[in-house]
């Protein structure tokens, strides 16, 4: 193969027909792929192991920290406390949807910011609908605030530690 310095220096290769758009192609293809790889790292690695810190820290607050309270509150509300795999699967579709507001909100905020919008649209709102119902023991919350709010910013953390910046 030739090589022939042309137009203001850059290089181009002579070779049969077909033979360079098959290497332009390739060379496509390869930017296409590294494209998705940062893409995975950028958002799909944070998101999940945002997902992951968000369901443990709900996991351990609800299941060892404030289980009975919402066990009695519910008791005295003549309810039983939903408590089967099928709520502990919805809790987990929260916390990965809660994960991906967070990562969407870091792309415009800053760290705290992206903390407090997304710990007030996150758990805010949540109280107020529970509240609403009145299933709400709303003597959780001097735990559940300070918790969501580390939860919220650790969550934070996490994605914009691992997230991809150009």
């Amino acid at each position: 193969m030739l090589f022939l310095p042309m137009d203001g220096g850059r290089i181009f290769t002579t070779c049969p027909v077909g033979v360079c758009h098959y290497r332009k192609s390739i060379l496509h293809d390869l930017k296409q792929h590294l494209k998705y790889l940062k893409m995975i790292k950028g958002a799909f690695l944070p998101i999940l192991m945002a997902t992951i810190w968000i369901s443990v820290s709900e996991f351990i607050r609800n299941t060892f920290l404030l289980h009975n309270y919402w066990k009695e509150h519910y008791q005295s509300l003549g309810l039983t406390f939903p408590e089967q795999p099928i709520n502990g699967a919805v809790w987990g579709i929260w916390s990965l949807c809660f994960a991906i507001a967070i990562f969407i909100f870091s792309k415009k905020f800053t760290l705290f910011q992206t903390t407090f919008l997304s710990w007030f649209i996150g758990f805010v709102f949540m109280w107020l609908v529970l509240g609403n119902l009145g299933v709400l023991p709303f003597g959780i919350l001097l735990i559940a605030i300070p918790l969501s709010l580390l939860e919220a910013f650790l969550a934070t953390f996490i994605i914009f530690k691992l997230s991809y910046k150009k």
